[in-house]
């Protein structure tokens, strides 16, 4: 592995060179003034993210690539073998029989068509909420921020203490309040995905409420002015003037939210646990690569993430940035 790795690192290396080559040719050739002392100091600048992509990005992008089609196995970490596409097989089969990837799929395909487009109204509410010219909007923009930067396993840990199924927690004991009898909330599979998407929504959607009020912001004054001469209403106004203003907003939102709710896994692996009403697609490759030894599969499922999140993100490029 070492061996491979120092390859590949060689050829990364080679082709920066090369790159770099072909940019001062190209500065010489065209007469553009340059001096190589400013151009050694900016290669030697950008040298250590190039090396920190090249190792945590770039090499485990490769590594990954290879071991889906081999049986690599944690516990057999000496005897790889080249397998294909079984790896890829049996994970179809596995689909076709109704088992827990299946329910991985299931699950994440809940929290996607739930989170993307609650997370993103809500996002939209507070950033109009938020760029009213009144006093205090600074502090609600920081409350509503406030959740993004908090750690996703506090975060998870305190839903957990607040819906505690127990007469202890705190939602059970305002419904006890009201002699409403206990409920399991997390402990629900009816309800349990739910849950998780409420909780994402509500923590996710203050960054993205920023990107809204930074377009909010470009919108032009006169055009609302202009529109409440015309006779528009607030809902003809938003619909007329906010919407198409936030186009590029949208889209870059709207890809964002879909690729960060598909790679979902901390929430579910810290509230639900592994079953079946919490297992998601990134949590089952974790799984399978961790607790099993399957690096192979894990790879492959990874391989097929990668894959389905990139083919669908270029279908919604295509059609949300259609005028």
């Amino acid at each position: 592995m070492e061996i491979i790795a120092l390859l590949i690192f060689c050829l990364f290396l080679a082709v920066f060179l090369g790159v770099v080559a072909h940019d001062l040719y190209k500065a010489k050739k065209t007469n553009t003034p340059f001096r190589v002392k400013n151009c050694i100091a900016g290669i030697l600048m950008i040298a250590p993210a190039v090396i920190l992509c090249f190792l945590f990005i770039l090499l485990p992008m490769l590594f990954s690539l290879g071991y889906a089609f081999t049986d690599y196995n944690q516990m057999r970490p000496d005897e790889v073998h080249f397998v294909g596409f079984n790896n890829f097989k049996e994970i179809f089969k596995e689909i076709g029989s109704g088992g827990d990837m299946l329910y991985a799929i299931k699950n994440t395909a809940i929290f996607v068509v739930g989170v993307v487009p609650l997370q993103i109204l809500l996002a939209l509410g507070l950033a109009l909420f938020c760029s009213r010219k009144v006093r205090g909007s600074s502090i609600f923009k920081v409350c509503f921020f406030a959740p993004v930067v908090i750690s996703l396993t506090v975060t998870s840990y305190l839903w957990l203490t607040i819906l505690d199924p127990s007469e202890d927690g705190l939602f059970n004991m305002l419904l006890g309040a009201f002699g409403i009898p206990q409920q399991q909330f997390l402990k629900d599979p009816k309800t349990a995905m739910l849950w998780v998407v409420l909780i994402s929504a509500w923590q996710g959607c203050g960054y993205q409420m920023l990107i809204f009020i930074s377009g909010l912001t470009n919108i032009r004054e006169d055009l609302y002015e202009a529109a409440k001469l015309d006779g528009a209403n607030a809902w003809q106004r938003f619909i007329r003037i906010t919407v198409p203003g936030l186009k590029s907003s949208v889209l870059y939102i709207t890809i964002t939210v879909f690729i960060g709710a598909c790679r979902i896994m901390v929430q579910p692996m810290l509230m639900i646990g592994p079953y079946s009403e919490g297992l998601t697609l990134s949590y089952y490759m974790f799984l399978q690569g961790t607790d099993y030894g399957l690096v192979g599969k894990s790879s492959a499922i990874a391989l097929l993430m990668t894959i389905f999140i990139g083919l669908v993100t270029f279908v919604q490029k295509k059609v949300l940035s259609k005028k």
